[in-house]
């Protein structure tokens, strides 16, 4: 069942998200439809999704030091890289 729902919003925020949803290819009510429903749904739904096999046996295959910063080693990468 659809029902109509009146909205107050910024008219930026507006125009920004019109734009999105065309180019998303999709309507502004179904964007915020969807937006709303992951918004609502109940975390159990995650639980739910199968772990395939092959993504079981990945897990736990790199150990790495609690303080590893991969922020600064991606960064360190790109500098390296763009140099």
């Amino acid at each position: 069942m659809e029902t109509k729902l009146t909205l107050r919003l910024n008219g930026k925020v507006i125009e920004r998200a019109k734009i999105y949803a065309s180019n998303q290819k999709i309507s502004l009510s179904k964007l915020i439809e969807a937006y709303l429903d992951n918004l609502t749904r109940e975390t159990t739904d995650i639980d739910k999704i199968p772990i395939t096999p092959l993504v079981k046996d990945l897990g736990g295959v790199i150990n790495l030091p609690a303080d590893y910063d991969y922020k600064n080693e991606y960064s360190d990468f790109l500098n390296e890289k763009y140099k």
